[in-house]
């Protein structure tokens, strides 16, 4: 059965903070805010957590999923980056984008997609995520809460704790979110527009 918290979007309970990315640390996999919509998570290193992540949302090795990282800095870790990659991520982040970046070592490779050695990267615009991200020191492997025959993600937590409570660990209620995803651009090789979705394109050049 999973924990239910609910956490202020704007100051969000250390406490509760702790307790989150305790669950995280422990191998859980949580449903969370983002600046975008609610998403999966679970540590970047726990490979029965991903497992289950892909397993609940039928996902092949092939696509991509998404560390959610506390701020540039972090993201330049577990990516490589020029310095004109590094200028276009520092004018968007944090926001409501996904990069598709080539991985670091730092990253495990299982998280990787299988023929690119690529991962997506993100650093969020939301108080809860931020917090949990500063908590548990590294990023959350996560992906989009769009669970299969669904066409759009989940936004409502009750919903959420109702449909996976049993699937997930934790569900924290951290308020509106929208259903709308991220924007994704894949930078490895130029600037290409993957998924136009709330982040604006414009300043890409699209």
């Amino acid at each position: 059965m999973a924990q239910f918290f609910v956490i202020h979007p704007d100051n969000p309970q250390q406490r509760l903070i702790r307790e989150a990315v305790k669950i995280v640390r422990e191998g859980g996999l949580i449903a969370y805010p983002t600046d975008s919509c609610y998403a999966l998570g679970c540590a970047m290193g726990d490979k029965a957590a991903m497992e289950r992540l892909l397993a609940l949302r039928r996902l092949d090795p092939k696509h991509h999923l998404t560390l959610v990282c506390a701020d540039l800095s972090e993201l330049a870790t577990y990516a490589k980056v020029d310095n004109r990659q590094f200028r276009l991520l520092k004018a968007a982040t944090p926001g409501s984008y996904t990069f598709i970046l080539e991985a670091t070592r730092e990253v495990p490779r299982r998280t990787l997609n299988a023929k690119r050695s690529t991962i997506g990267l993100r650093v969020p615009q939301n108080a809860v995520a931020l917090a949990m991200l500063a908590e548990l020191g590294e990023p959350i492997l996560s992906c989009t809460l769009m669970l299969p025959g669904d066409d759009e993600p989940l936004t409502d937590p009750y919903e959420i704790r109702e449909r996976l409570e049993h699937s997930v660990d934790l569900v924290i209620d951290g308020g509106w979110c929208g259903t709308e995803p991220t924007t994704v651009i894949d930078m490895t090789d130029g600037v290409e527009l993957v998924r136009r979705g709330k982040g604006d394109v414009a300043r890409f050049g699209f």
